[in-house]
């Protein structure tokens, strides 16, 4: 396979939907062409080729290994990245001030999709490191963009967050991580502390991989008699050096943050994955214990800052879900039209003398892959329209463009992460069947790229928060006005489907406004319960349904895109809309009846009887 992406729907969505060459009018982006995006899209596609897909399964068959000392990869990881980071492709959005591209978000995505589908756990590293230096370059000190950030997107220092804590999981008002501060006014990198405690879950948290890593850590300071205060409000953000770094950049003594041990998950198997330790004191930074780190921002203000991050980041999983979807969906295909089984059946039954046909025309077989194909074609449309969005966030020209970018940006968020990381789990699980007792083998790569993708529902932020993000803050946020936003772009489509000639887009438009006008509906109902713990209660069967309108919103536009344009993606774009609206949109009304009438189950059952 030549392409880890098919270049014609990528052009598709990227120069027909989404129309990204209207970017290059602007001065951010000028410097760019339509030539020079495609070359970029191109040495991704090569590289992750070369450097990439070739150890996704050795890094799989062999997990990070820690000696008490150092932590170990296989060699195939190093090169990589050194190769990735050498192409240009850790800074491709960071601005060229920094030492990046400057490249559109939406670039960025469609580039890093391609590594997303060839080695998975590889592309952990730089998607955090991307991340990390975005954060620090928008909250941080120009001492420390200086000294933390630059580094980051030259590929010299790697990056992390560091969020979890053993006892606390998702519940991050219990974390316990303490933050004394030293005394000392107007210090080159800000105001500096000494951290203690353990953080749990920390991707790409100690490797030999690069010269230096930067943990963000969450943590609270403590009141003046030593307790913890409690809440999000009490929690602020922390530059937290490996080593630590002078205000000149050159590199000191080790800081007092060390590695516990090792957490060994299902998938992503070749990004280390570990439980840090900061200010046990088996490092004495200037004489003594304690982790020492650099406050971003005031005090009380870590979690929204940190969220920065975590936005881009669900964004980020999204993608890769969608891209383990799609590889496994593209592995599943091929094989299909290659493997021999079966005959069709005719008005008198199998003719056991005829040739077997492919399986791929056996029907049950062409739903699995149409299945697949709309839920990671879908995904991947979806999460490079939020890439564009973040990009008209940095050009709009006028306060009401800006709003209108975030207010979309913030309330397909939850279903950018979501959405792509359950049904793009089920695509791969439909890889695994049309394989049959194949699929189920180390033989062939679709086991594991769902054993990747199953860590997704997790990534970032767990289905269950994101559905309680949408359902308790977004879609109630402002009286109502993201909601009613996204409402009116959905409403636009179905204009504009009904003024394409087209008579099945046209057709199409109904289910979507009664799916739309169910999803409201079924808001009004559960928040006018007056109980949030009845509404919330609700809140995953709504996420479902409010992901799966999204989805068909999307299937829609991109049909009448392909439409209107003539565009030789077309006949694909046809399969997956129709699919998606004829075997799928019709779930969100089931989703949606329990909600409908407040049933209030999932509450009222005594735990006893779980």
């Amino acid at each position: 396979m030549n392409e880890l992406v098919d270049r014609r729907l990528l052009d598709f969505l990227l120069y027909d939907w989404l129309r990204t060459e209207d970017l290059l009018a602007h001065p951010r982006y000028t410097e760019h062409s339509r030539a020079g995006f495609d070359a970029m899209l191109e040495a991704a596609n090569r590289l992750a080729l070369a450097q990439f897909a070739p150890h996704n399964r050795k890094s799989d068959l062999n997990e990070p290994q820690f000696d008490g000392e150092r932590v170990t990869l296989i060699p195939e990881v190093k090169r990589a990245l050194d190769a990735f980071v050498a192409g240009g492709f850790m800074g491709m959005a960071a601005d060229a001030a920094l030492g990046g591209l400057q490249l559109p978000s939406v670039i960025e995505k469609a580039c890093f999709a391609h590594f997303c589908a060839a080695n998975i756990a590889t592309s952990g590293y730089p998607f955090l490191t991307a991340g990390n230096a975005s954060l620090i370059a928008a909250h941080g000190s120009a001492a420390q963009v200086e000294a933390f950030a630059r580094p980051q997107v030259a590929g010299r220092f790697f990056g992390t967050m560091c969020l979890s804590e053993p006892q606390a999981g998702s519940s991050l008002s219990d974390i316990v991580t303490r933050a004394v501060r030293e005394p000392g006014d107007d210090l080159p990198l800000g105001p500096r502390y000494r951290l203690s405690g353990s953080k749990m879950w920390i991707s790409g948290g100690e490797h030999e991989l690069a010269e230096n890593i930067v943990h963000l850590v969450l943590a609270k300071v403590p009141n003046p008699d030593g307790t913890l205060p409690p809440g999000t409000r009490a929690i602020s953000i922390f530059i937290v050096p490996r080593v630590l770094v002078g205000a000149d950049g050159a590199l000191g003594a080790r800081n007092d943050v060390v590695l516990a041990g090792l957490n060994h998950k299902l998938g992503y198997r070749g990004t280390v994955n570990t439980l840090l330790s900061f200010g046990e004191g088996r490092f004495t930074p200037d004489g003594r214990g304690g982790a020492i780190g650099y406050r971003i921002g005031a005090e009380g203000q870590g979690l929204a800052i940190m969220f920065h991050m975590m936005n881009e980041a669900r964004i980020g999983v999204g993608l890769g879900a969608a891209m383990l979807g799609y590889a496994g969906y593209r592995y599943a295909r091929q094989y299909a039209r290659e493997r021999p089984q079966g005959r069709p059946a005719g008005a008198a039954g199998k003719d056991s003398s005829q040739p077997q046909v492919p399986i791929a025309r056996h029907a049950d077989v062409r739903r699995m892959l149409l299945a697949q194909k709309a839920y990671a074609e879908g995904a991947l449309a979806l999460n490079l329209y939020c890439a564009r969005l973040v990009d008209e966030l940095k050009i709009a020209p006028d306060d009401a463009g800006r709003l209108r970018a975030q207010q979309l940006l913030d309330l397909l968020t939850p279903i950018a992460k979501s959405w792509p990381s359950q049904w793009c789990l089920e695509a791969n699980s439909l890889a695994i069947q049309v394989l049959g007792g194949y699929g189920y083998t180390r033989e062939y790569p679709v086991e594991q790229h769902w054993r990747d993708n199953r860590l997704n529902m997790i990534h970032e932020g767990t289905h269950g928060i994101q559905a309680l993000d949408l359902l308790g803050r977004k879609v109630v946020q402002d009286g109502g006005a993201l909601l009613h936003r996204l409402a009116q772009e959905m409403a636009a489509t179905c204009d504009r489907a009904a003024a394409s000639g087209d008579a099945e887009a046209k057709a199409l438009s109904e289910p979507l406004q009664r799916a739309v006008d169910a999803v409201k509906e079924a808001t009004r109902a559960l928040w006018a319960s007056g109980s949030p713990a009845l509404a919330l209660s609700h809140a995953t069967g709504y996420l479902q349904a409010f992901g799966h309108t999204v989805l068909a919103w999307i299937w829609l536009d991109l049909l009448v895109t392909a439409c209107d344009r003539g565009s030789a993606a077309a006949v694909g774009v046809t399969a997956a809309c129709r699919y998606f609206y004829s075997h799928e949109l019709p779930h969100v009304a089931a989703w949606l009846a329990p909600a409908r009438t407040r049933d209030p189950l999932l509450i009222d059952t005594p735990e006893e009887a779980l």
